[in-house]
């Protein structure tokens, strides 16, 4: 299992993993009991963990900056059902920089709940990168999309009739 196909998937609690895609949802597998079931995206938003950033005082950085602090710090990891206060002590001394005051309560039970699951199914938090090749081929399609697209046809259609309200008599 990939860090990068990590999802977290609004009105379910958990990380799922996104097994396949479709034009109206995704089939997903929990990690906490490994089972799999379609979730529609017009009830359900879906959050890849990679596209996640966390509010610093400083400039925003990755959700997978704050799971490596937490896996690199010695104190022991709080418990998800803990007191606001003691969650907030604990990343006050793994992130510092941390902006509390836009960062909620409620947001910080949940990175702790996802770095656990995580742990849990010893899965390797890094973001996927773009190699050289990747690069140079989505520059040279969007060149070739630059120099092939043409000005839009527009036929000679006649013009089409507004229904004018009627005059009452």
């Amino acid at each position: 299992m990939e860090y990068s196909k990590l999802i977290g998937v609004s009105g379910l609690s958990g990380l799922f993993e996104l097994v396949s895609s479709k034009a109206d949802g995704g089939v997903v597998r929990s990690l906490e009991d490994k089972t799999s079931k379609f979730v529609s995206n017009r009830v359900h938003n879906f959050s890849h963990l990679e596209g996640i950033e966390v509010y610093t005082t400083k400039e925003n950085i990755n959700l997978s900056e704050v799971f490596l602090a937490m896996k690199a710090n010695a104190e022991k990891l709080p418990d998800t059902g803990a007191d606001a206060k003691i969650i907030r002590a604990y990343f006050e001394k793994v992130v510092p920089d941390m902006d509390f005051e836009r960062v909620y309560a409620s947001d910080m039970k949940k990175m702790v709940k996802w770095f656990d699951l995580i742990m849990k199914n010893d899965i390797e938090i890094k973001l996927s990168e773009i190699t050289e090749e990747d690069a140079s081929l989505s520059t040279t399609k969007k060149a070739t999309n630059l120099t092939s697209n043409k000005a839009p046809s527009v036929k000679n259609a006649p013009a089409k009739k507004v229904n004018a309200p009627r005059k009452m008599v």
